[in-house]
């Protein structure tokens, strides 16, 4: 459905090229599809000395999708997704064990000319949520609030306006309360290259920080990414598909603002067989 997108995509693009993949630990990820729909995804994180991991299952049947994820704390995290329970809808239950408080309910609705999304949880005061966009694919105007009825107060209210063009894409957000200004731009010099940019300015303190970054494709196999930071942070990300579906991602930071400090390394593997 060619509409606009969801409010939460909203500058996504820019967002996806300065921070996607970028990671300063080491991960490995296992993947595995059965034929049967089922799907087995093993993930290990081993960040400064402390290891992570988890499990998650998915499994597929007509309409419906379960998720559900174990990790080394035994958090058992559930997601039962159901899409078109009435015509361009989607609604999700989710909840977390042992956290009783956890459980909430997400619908979505799409239209050639409006997304809607709502959350709210399943507890005695929940935190309600709710974003929406009309417009269409290429120009859009949204917003989204939040409102945790346990203080009767608004925990968010975020606007926006995106415009989208097959070779840029530009986003304009007042976030945090409308405490900030934020704006996001992602342009595609050629087929193979494209740069981004965004920049957030604070009212209360007059402070702007801002990001730009590039993605190049090397050749079919190989991408090539750059960022740099206000803080003074440089980044590189280099990502071979090295066989079908399996990627190695190497990442490096350095921090050009600390006086003798080591730049960050990392590397990513995904194994999809």
């Amino acid at each position: 459905m060619a509409g606009p997108a969801p409010f939460v995509d909203m500058g996504k693009k820019a967002k996806d090229l300065l921070t996607k993949d970028y990671i300063f630990d080491q991960k490995f990820t296992l993947s595995m599809l059965s034929s049967t729909g089922m799907g087995l995804t093993a993930t290990g994180l081993k960040k400064d000395q402390i290891f992570f991991g988890d499990i998650n299952t998915v499994y597929k049947s007509g309409n419906t999708t379960v998720d559900v994820k174990v990790d080394t704390y035994s958090n058992v995290s559930t997601k039962v997704t159901v899409t078109d329970v009435w015509p361009c809808s989607k609604a999700a239950l989710s909840f977390r064990i042992p956290d009783h408080k956890s459980g909430k309910v997400d619908v979505q609705y799409l239209h050639p000319h409006a997304a809607i999304d709502s959350s709210i949880g399943l507890n005695p005061t929940p935190l309600l949520e709710l974003s929406a966009t009309v417009g269409s694919k290429e120009l859009s105007l949204g917003g989204e609030v939040g409102f945790d009825t346990a203080s009767a107060s608004c925990t968010k209210y975020t606007a926006g306006i995106g415009l989208n063009k097959p070779d840029f894409s530009v986003a304009l957000l007042l976030t945090d309360k409308g405490q900030a200004l934020k704006a996001s731009y992602i342009h595609s010099v050629n087929p193979f290259t494209s740069v981004a940019a965004d920049m957030t300015h604070r009212f209360s303190t007059y402070e702007n920080n801002f990001s730009i970054g590039s993605s190049h494709a090397v050749d079919p196999l190989t991408v090539v990414k750059t960022r740099f930071s206000d803080n003074g942070k440089v980044a590189m990300l280099c990502q071979r598909e090295w066989r079908p579906k399996s990627l190695i991602t190497f990442s490096t930071e350095y921090d050009s603002k600390v006086i003798n400090a080591s730049p960050k390394m990392g590397l990513a593997l995904a194994l999809k067989p």
